[in-house]
């Protein structure tokens, strides 16, 4: 284009680009600088410039009203783009996006999405020459079969040593091209590609007919959109007009090395995102010459943290190897390829898992970026970060897992409530993001029973949780107030009783007294309804941990007392028919049983002779499940309310001759449910069980050493030996024989044996 602009192809996060980017703008001095990127992201340009932004960094687009629809423009300090808008702002330069706006982009999203089957290889999102999809895959393979490397170190070998700007312009442009010829795109993307072309080829020409001359401006795009914008008329007003939008917003977010690298799922042509920065250094430290000493002694000192030894002579060893292999392989300087297998053989004697940590950590990086305070964000964003600061958290912004134990009683050694609160508050502040599934905590499992004032946590930031707290400015303004609109949302969409129940307890852990309300009343409602044994147990488990420490987390638990005494009558009330189940429902029954047991322990205002009677009931019964009537005397002996001759008496009648051997092993597997420990040590157990083994023809022992097998599965090995050490005496052979026989996995043909338990019909008894 004689006398045009000079359109200058780039490769999206690549320092060579980068720095032969600011000689080229240092030598064509333009008026005005037009970049790559939706043109209304122009507001955005000021806060990358800022002095206290630190990259990697991201503009976020997201559509205003839900589903809500999102597209990421990642920077690091070594993207053409950012130095040409530094470059710019550093000049006194104008410079301005030109590609699409994102309120398009966002419009075309759901159709530009690849068909199941055609993603890029190692999750790649884009082609690495400015093209930004997945359709030049086929044609990276091809050549990576013609040259036997991968497209990334065959771009570094090629293209990021040309130290002169005009030669690599040309070379580069001459690439995107003849990408563009080779690249097997489906007639969709082909038509967008266009689309694009022209739109930049529009503000071009406008920026030209406002008084710019064509030669003062400088463009900067992917090097696959140069000849498009070379060839391709400029978009008419209707046609500019015609193109679809979504109502949108957009926000700048931090980013992550990790995140821009191939193992997060966003390539980008980006595989090592530090040892690219690494080589931007270099090139501002004399040459690329540096960068094999930058990158051996970094990775040497990574595995020495490590704790592994490297000495100097390993390290110039890799730096020598390092530059035969380029050398070998047609490349001024080493590449990273190069690097990697020079420091295998040398420092990782030959096997690169010695070094992947120290590898990953050197090629990767840790790095997250970071903005200034008022840079324009959500105030759900805004909200976030003032909590992360406030309850001092910032620290856990990293890309390493962190644990936070949480102690929520109250500190009686310091001065202000506030800090006496503190783990309280940032339980509650948690709880929130979870809710709200932002991917920053989660929550362990207790490592103490019953010590429900700690809390254990553990927290890692990455950019998914940036997103989704902008997603949930659709919610709310704040935190609380979106998981407020979350938890409402979700409590109004409930179909059952244990749904509204896990609701209101998560507005519990939240501190969120209204939202529990709310979730309390829907509980209430839905409460009317018939439910199964299993949701109404659960329910009431959940209400009775908000009654049992509603003042350790400053709630008042007074509303959901009479809820709880409802849900017991009701499970009692239909506690005995459930019993009547095959063994597939049992497992659900004994649950149930083993959850309103603790609850009447729990709580005193429920009727404990109403329970045992119950319990006592069901045990003693024939027509029930067996296994929920063993589990029934189980309970009855833990609490102390069945004696030694009540379950001889049980034992005797239950393990007899007379019983199938399914329902007795049944009833046995039930009894073993709870109270282990009691259980071993009682000798006259497992004299009856004998006594019972040795009624049995051949056959119904088979069938009932198969389920006593799966009854014994839970045990823990010292457990197992107990018990195989008391049959052992009784049958006077040796306790691992008697663990051989009574302990083993089932096998194949006694699994399907244990097939027909399951279809027992407990009506005909």
């Amino acid at each position: 284009m004689m006398g045009g602009p000079v359109l200058f192809g780039v490769r999206h996060l690549s320092p060579a680009v980068a720095f032969q980017l600011r000689r080229a703008l240092d030598k064509a001095q333009p008026a005005l600088v037009l970049v790559e990127g939706p043109s209304d992201l122009n507001d955005q340009m000021p806060w990358l410039c800022h002095p206290e932004t630190r990259f990697p960094a991201a503009i976020l687009a997201y559509t205003r009203k839900p589903p809500v629809r999102t597209i990421l423009y990642p920077f690091a300090i070594y993207s053409p783009e950012v130095q040409a808008i530094l470059w710019a702002r550093e000049h006194g330069v104008e410079c301005r996006f030109m590609d699409l706006p994102s309120s398009v982009f966002l419009a075309l999203e759901p159709e530009r999405l690849p068909p199941p089957g055609e993603e890029g290889k190692d999750g790649e999102e884009g082609e690495s020459t400015g093209d930004n999809d997945r359709t030049t895959e086929s044609v990276y393979r091809r050549l990576e079969l013609f040259t036997g490397e991968d497209h990334d170190t065959f771009w570094e070998r090629t293209f990021e040593q040309l130290e002169d700007t005009e030669g690599y312009r040309d070379a580069c442009n001459t690439f995107g091209r003849q990408l563009r010829q080779a690249a097997a795109d489906r007639p969709r993307r082909v038509a967008e590609t266009i689309v694009r072309e022209a739109y930049m080829k529009r503000v071009i020409t406008q920026a030209a007919s406002s008084g710019v001359p064509a030669e003062r401006i400088f463009c900067v795009c992917g090097a696959f959109h140069v000849a498009g914008l070379e060839e391709n008329q400029p978009l008419t007003d209707e046609e500019e007009a015609a193109l679809p939008r979504m109502d949108s917003c957009v926000t700048l977010m931090p980013y992550s090395y990790y995140r821009l690298s191939s193992r997060s799922g966003y390539g980008a042509g980006n595989k090592a995102p530090a040892y690219f920065e690494l080589l931007w250094e270099a090139l501002h430290q004399g040459g690329l010459e540096r960068a094999p000493y930058l990158y051996l002694t970094r990775l040497a000192a990574a595995h020495r943290a490590a704790g592994n030894l490297v000495s100097s002579a390993e390290v110039i060893e890799a730096v020598r190897l390092a530059g035969t292999l380029a050398a070998m392989r047609g490349s001024r300087y080493p590449t990273l390829s190069d690097l990697r297998d020079a420091s295998v053989a040398t420092m990782g004697h030959g096997n690169f898992s010695e070094l992947a940590l120290a590898a990953a950590d050197t090629e990767i990086g840790k790095k997250i970026g970071s903005l200034p305070q008022g840079v324009s964000r959500t105030s759900v964003q805004e909200d976030f970060y003032q909590q992360l600061r406030e309850l001092r958290l910032v620290k856990f912004r990293t890309v390493e897992v962190q644990r936070l134990d949480l102690d929520l009683r109250e500190k009686l050694n310091v001065q202000s409530q506030k800090a006496a609160l503190a783990d309280l508050r940032r339980s509650f502040f948690l709880h929130r993001l979870r809710v709200l599934d932002i991917p920053f905590a989660t929550l362990l499992p207790s490592q103490q029973e019953g010590a429900n004032w700690g809390e254990y946590w553990e927290l890692r930031w990455t950019p998914e949780a940036e997103i989704q707290i902008v997603e949930s400015s659709l919610l709310g303004d704040t935190i609380e107030g979106a998981a407020a609109f979350a938890l409402k949302e979700k409590a109004e969409q409930s179909t059952s009783i244990a749904q509204a129940a896990s609701l209101f307890q998560d507005a519990f852990l939240c501190g969120m007294p209204a939202a529990a309300a709310h979730a309390l009343s829907v509980l209430q409602r839905l409460s009317v309804d018939a439910a199964a044994l299993a949701d109404v147990a659960e329910t009431a488990q959940r209400l009775s941990l908000v009654a049992r420490y509603g003042d350790l987390r400053r709630f008042d638990a007074a509303p959901v007392t009479p809820l709880i005494r409802q849900l017991y009558l009701r499970a009692c009330l239909t506690l005995t028919d459930a019993c009547i189940c095959d063994a597939k429902a049992a497992l659900a029954v004994t649950s149930a049983m083993e959850q309103l047991n603790a609850l009447q322990l729990d709580h005193d205002f429920l009727e404990e002779e109403r329970w045992l009677s119950l319990l006592a009931d069901i045990s003693d019964r024939d027509d029930l499940n067996t296994r929920c009537s063993g589990f029934a005397m189980a309970v009855l002996l833990e609490r102390g309310a069945a004696d030694e001759e009540l379950l001889a008496r049980e034992v005797a009648r239950r393990l007899s001759p007379g019983v199938p051997a399914e329902l007795g092993a049944g009833w046995f597997e039930g009894l073993a449910g709870k109270n282990r420990y009691a259980l071993i040590a009682r000798l006259s157990l497992w004299r009856h069980l004998s006594d019972y083994l040795d009624s049995l023809d051949d056959e119904a022992f088979r069938r009932a050493l198969v389920f006593l097998r799966r009854a014994f599965a839970d045990f823990s090995p010292s457990e197992k030996n107990d018990i195989a050490e008391s049959l052992g005496e009784l049958w006077d052979v040796n306790p691992t024989q008697t663990a051989e026989i009574l302990m083993n996995d089932t096998t194949a043909v006694e699994q399907e044996m244990l097939s027909s338990l399951e279809e027992f019909d407990f009506d005909d008894i």
